[in-house]
């Protein structure tokens, strides 16, 4: 076998210097193990040629132009890594662009307001539509300012902590009220609440209780929760206002106002016995402006009556006054007519109502005219009657 000049691919042995078949002294197989190729047939492509017919497909494929693949492929690889290159570059590029488009660009709905930040500083607040935000140097968040927000106190069951107050008179009132609020400076509302949510419900819980502290059990359960509420309000938006919340109040229901849960039954009884007492008084003081009325009434009458009378009898008097005057200076000018005529005056009145019978003299002075026993006033009663 040492003396057997080459391979069966016409290469050296054993030699590392032979120069047949382009292997640079690499060793073949042998024929032993099953990679005869066939005589006069075209050789099995090499790794280096599928490897160079790959690039060419790409290149093509990435825009450029497929290449000869000749026996040593030297410029033909060179080519095709050029043009992945390139490609990749352009690509990665366009990406990029895509990418930082994407991240810039954005778009607020009409009931949304959006802060642009510079550098984590502020920068504007922008409305609906669609804005530029170059990126990474400007970022932005959007905020919803026109949704009413809620924010409920005490309504977690009834006797719960946050809604048992203490009164002015030193009673435990169970109070659920409910917070409606929404944002109107989302700049401030981002920046100057680090928990807006909490912030809110600690300013409302803490107005409530500094106002129920002032007020009176009895009021609060009857009349006075609308004065209750507007104060509310107008507290908790002064003190959001003193913190630059950027926060809005829009409304505060004032839902119940109740005795705590073990002494409820007590206290309503109390509260029925109440408005009994004052249904009693205001019938009393119905009936006695009733009298009352009535007795000024009457004294109204009897004081009109009394002027009336007074009237007549100061203006009879006046009138007999006048008549005697009359009388005086008639009688003055003729008294022995006046006389006469008084003498008449008071017979026709004196007599005038009477049952009487006139007996005339006759000339001799005597009555002897009329029978003594003749009964005259039962005759004129009789005629009278017929």
């Amino acid at each position: 076998m040492a003396g057997h000049s080459g391979g069966p691919w016409g290469g050296g042995g054993n030699s590392g210097n032979g120069s047949g078949g382009g292997n640079g002294g690499g060793e073949r197989p042998g024929p032993g193990r099953g990679d005869k190729r066939p005589e006069g047939g075209s050789q099995i492509p090499e790794i280096d040629e599928l490897m160079k017919k790959g690039q060419d497909q790409l290149r093509v494929l990435m825009g450029g132009r497929g290449g000869n693949g000749g026996a040593n492929g030297s410029g033909g690889a060179g080519g095709a890594g050029g043009g992945l290159n390139r490609g990749t570059v352009i690509l990665g590029l366009l990406g990029v662009v895509v990418l930082w488009l994407f991240a810039s660009f954005y778009t607020v709905k009409p009931e949304e307001r959006a802060v642009e930040l510079f550098l984590g500083e502020y920068h504007r607040t922008t409305g609906s539509g669609l804005h530029l935000a170059p990126w990474p140097l400007i970022t932005y968040e959007k905020v919803v300012v026109t949704r009413e927000q809620n924010e409920d106190i005490g309504v977690g069951g009834r006797g719960s902590e946050a809604g048992l107050m203490l009164t002015g008179d030193e009673n435990i009132v169970d109070i659920d009220f409910q917070v409606v609020w929404n944002i109107n400076d989302p700049a401030k509302y981002l920046f100057n609440l680090r928990d807006p949510v909490m912030t809110i419900r600690a300013v409302s819980e803490s107005a409530m209780r500094e106002i129920i502290a002032q007020s009176q059990l009895a009021p609060i359960l009857n009349r006075d929760r609308g004065i209750i509420a507007a104060r509310l309000e107008e507290l908790i938006q002064s003190t959001l206002d003193s913190y630059d919340s950027g926060v809005s109040l829009i409304r505060v229901n004032f839902d119940k106002a109740d005795p705590p849960t073990q002494v409820i039954d007590a206290f309503r009884d109390v509260q029925a016995a109440e408005q009994k007492r004052d249904r009693l008084e205001k019938e009393a003081d119905a009936y006695a402006a009733t009298v009352l009325a009535q007795a000024r009434g009457e004294a109204a009458q009897t004081l009109e009556e009394a002027e009336g009378y007074r009237a007549r009898v100061v203006n009879e008097a006046e009138g007999e006054a006048s008549r005697f005057s009359a009388v005086l200076d008639e009688y003055t000018k003729a008294p022995e007519v006046t006389r006469k005529r008084l003498y008449l005056e008071a017979m026709e009145e004196v007599l005038g109502g009477m049952d009487k019978i006139i007996l005339d003299q006759d000339q001799s002075g005597g009555g002897q005219g009329v029978v003594p026993y003749l009964p005259l006033n039962e005759l004129r009663r009789s005629s009278g009657g017929q």
